[in-house]
């Protein structure tokens, strides 16, 4: 019984680490997605309406032993729908240049293979386009934030998938408690 547990182990062992990326990899690469996101005030969501946006940019991936660090830059279009106490009704448009660094790991064989990945994203709006519609006061917004990012993704050949969740931690608004929270589809494709 010892024995068959042991050599249990050792085999489940031997194929984690003949999938994982024990050599060290570069990779530069171009990406699109699209977001879907929606605006939480104080633990409940302004609207329950989710709007999407698109994202586009670039990412670096360096890998070695198994877990890699991949640092994005890309330009985001956020867009949620808001609705006030008094029933006045919204749409919000949040442009800005976000800054995710990722850390994670890949199992596969060659070309082919799956990661998971998380870490935080650093957002910073982009000078004047933060725009509204009614009905409120938008003056108080800030031109930065930070969240943390996490999703699971693959890898074929030169094209990649990624399907991530973004959860802000800092407050959009100075004078509430307003925080983003957006589910991304993403493509994108390695040239190096």
């Amino acid at each position: 019984m010892k024995k068959s547990i042991l050599t249990l182990i050792c085999l489940i062992a031997a194929i984690g680490i003949s999938q994982a990326q024990l050599f060290p990899t570069f990779k530069v690469g171009l990406k699109g997605g699209l977001g879907f996101s929606s605006l939480r005030s104080e633990g409940r969501f302004l609207n329950s309406d989710t709007k999407t946006g698109f994202q586009l940019g670039a990412w670096g991936r360096v890998g070695i032993a198994g877990f890699h660090v991949q640092p994005e830059a890309y330009y985001a279009s956020k867009k949620v729908g808001i609705q006030t106490e008094d029933g006045q009704n919204g749409d919000a448009t949040f442009k800005s240049f976000d800054v995710p660094v990722l850390l994670g790991t890949r199992i596969g064989l060659g070309p082919i293979g799956a990661r998971i990945q998380a870490g935080p994203v650093f957002s910073f709006g982009q000078n004047e386009d933060i725009s509204f519609t009614k009905p409120a006061e938008w003056s108080n917004y800030k031109k930065s934030s930070t969240g943390i990012i996490g999703g699971i993704g693959a890898d074929i050949s030169s094209f990649t998938v990624d399907l991530r969740y973004e959860h802000g931690l800092s407050n959009l608004n100075e004078t509430g408690n307003q925080k983003i929270r957006m589910w991304t589809i993403g493509v994108g494709f390695s040239f190096l």
